[in-house]
């Protein structure tokens, strides 16, 4: 379980404008492969049912059983506002396989999102950075990666600026929500607000990061008594109140003290202790979490398990689960890697089989890809 944090800003600082990072199907996108590689041949047809939709991809459980992730990045944002895509819909979709998730980011992909205005031989030079960059995500060399990207900003940065088009000061603090709990900001802080906002968008479009981080910093400090009021302090009550949990009488004044000193180190920004409270607060919560049911657990899996290993799967279930109240981790690992045993063929024949789609045809239409 991770601490509640407070929503305590809204600008966003020069330093940070630039493109969107892509991340396909969260966490494991980079490095799950895709199973029955040899059954999948190039530009195959696959007709199935739309599980689940992110953004520019989406998974589909085919008319043949299988797991297919389609990565529909080569189409544009308008086809696929078009495409309305909803899950449980049947659709047909035509591609060629991909290794990895992180094969469907090309240069086509990124280009996607750059200024108009970016010349071409600034392409060209992004192109060189984008494949040198691939290349050396594939050989794990991320710190040569982080390198690359900075070049790369340094090229698309000045196109980005120039093409921002900031909202208007009011829009921006109507963004806030202050209205929806009735906290009116005084005239005289609204109007010094107004003024540095328009300082920062001067600052940050003309490339100076450090006097635009200054400015942010001054708008942070006279709006922050409002944040609070809007974002006031959660009690441990109200914390744990939503929470499953299974707290003995004696425990709950340590860790009610250790919950007020974590909020006070925030408060205080003294991160480093800060940090460790919440750490020391989490791994209690943890002792006293209620585990959810053996039944719960499997209601996570898409996939049918048979009966026997669902037997020996409760048994192992319902012993780590005793094992980790009790604290024993040493023991309750060793009935966690039985269970990962038992599941791994199971994840390896659902495991999800990679397509870059160039066409989809869906409610009747047909979409074809406007790149190659």
């Amino acid at each position: 379980m991770k601490k509640t944090t407070k929503k305590s800003w809204m600008i966003v600082s020069a330093l940070t404008i630039g493109m969107a990072v892509f991340t396909p199907h969260q966490a494991e996108a980079t490095t799950a492969k895709p199973a029955n590689e040899m059954t999948v041949k190039a530009e195959q047809q696959i007709k199935g049912t739309i599980k689940n939709i992110y953004g520019d991809s989406i998974t589909i459980k085919g008319k043949d059983g299988k797991n297919y992730y389609i990565g529909i990045q080569k189409f544009s944002d308008e086809q696929i506002a078009k495409m309305n895509l909803v899950e449980g819909q049947e659709i047909s979709v035509e591609g060629s396989l991909v290794q990895d998730y992180a094969d469907f980011y090309t240069f086509d992909v990124y280009k996607k999102d750059l200024p108009k205005e970016i010349t071409k031989e600034d392409l060209a030079k992004l192109e060189k950075l984008f494949n040198q960059m691939k290349k050396l995500e594939k050989e794990e060399k991320y710190e040569e990666v982080d390198k690359i990207n900075v070049e790369m900003d340094k090229i698309t940065k000045p196109y980005i600026l120039a093409s921002w088009v900031p909202v208007s000061f009011e829009k921006f603090i109507e963004e806030y929500g202050f209205s929806e709990k009735n906290i009116v900001i005084k005239e005289n802080d609204k109007k010094q607000l107004k003024a540095i906002y328009e300082q920062w968008i001067k600052l940050t479009k003309s490339g100076k990061e450090d006097k635009a981080q200054e400015k942010f910093d001054e708008f942070q400090k006279i709006l922050q008594p409002y944040l609070d009021a809007l974002y006031p302090p959660v009690t441990f009550e109200e914390y744990i109140s939503d929470m499953e949990l299974d707290i003995p009488a004696e425990a709950l004044p340590k860790l009610k003290a250790i919950y007020k000193d974590a909020q006070k180190a925030d408060a205080d920004k003294n991160d480093q202790l800060s940090e460790k409270l919440w750490n020391d607060f989490n791994e209690m919560i943890n002792l006293y979490t209620k585990p959810i049911s053996f039944e719960q657990y499997l209601s996570d899996f898409d996939f049918e398990i048979k009966a026997t290993d669902k037997k020996q799967l409760k048994k192992l279930y319902e012993e780590a689960i005793a094992l980790d109240k009790k604290g024993d981790s040493e023991k309750s690992s060793e009935k966690w890697a039985a269970i990962d045993k038992i599941l791994n063929p199971y994840y390896e024949a659902n495991k999800e089989i990679l397509i870059s789609a160039s066409k989809v045809t869906i409610n009747g239409k047909v979409y074809l890809t406007q790149h190659k």
